[in-house]
């Protein structure tokens, strides 16, 4: 059966939505008036965007994209995803996949010439959906530190 989601970016009244999906999928424990803060902080800057799918009115897809411009010839500007999710019940209906041909087309727009994709280890199905689609595992290792 064939799902049909509507992809758009949000508003700052989707942001519950977004907060809940992401909750359930990778068991967070976000705040909603803190989400929406920062949302509304970043509101105005174009190469922050959150992505959302939307079936029967509830949000059922969502990535976060962010835009990042450099002036470097050769790194270029590049997008990095993260938060990349569907919710459990809708999966197997290649949402993920049509959410991703979005993405491309949007990074396109932005002049991205290279996205990247923040996945934890453990979300082992999601790395299927993301080699099926044409990422490659960078010979790379993403540090990070806790301030």
């Amino acid at each position: 059966m064939d799902i049909d989601v509507k992809f758009s970016l949000a508003d700052a009244s989707k942001i519950r939505g977004i907060v809940d999906l992401c909750n359930e999928v990778f068991e967070e424990q976000t705040d909603y008036e803190e989400a929406i803060k920062i949302f509304n902080e970043n509101r105005n800057d174009r190469n922050q965007i959150y992505l959302i799918g939307e079936y029967e009115g509830k949000i059922i897809a969502h990535s976060r994209i962010a835009i990042v411009p450099t002036i470097f010839k050769d790194m270029n500007s590049f997008a990095i995803l993260n938060h990349v999710c569907v919710k459990p019940e809708f999966r197997k209906h290649h949402i993920a996949s049509k959410m991703l041909e979005v993405i491309r087309e949007i990074c396109k727009n932005h002049e991205c010439t290279t996205i990247k994709l923040w996945s934890r280890n453990f979300r082992v199905p999601a790395h299927t959906c993301y080699k099926r689609f044409g990422f490659q595992a960078d010979d790379a290792t993403f540090f990070s530190i806790d301030i």
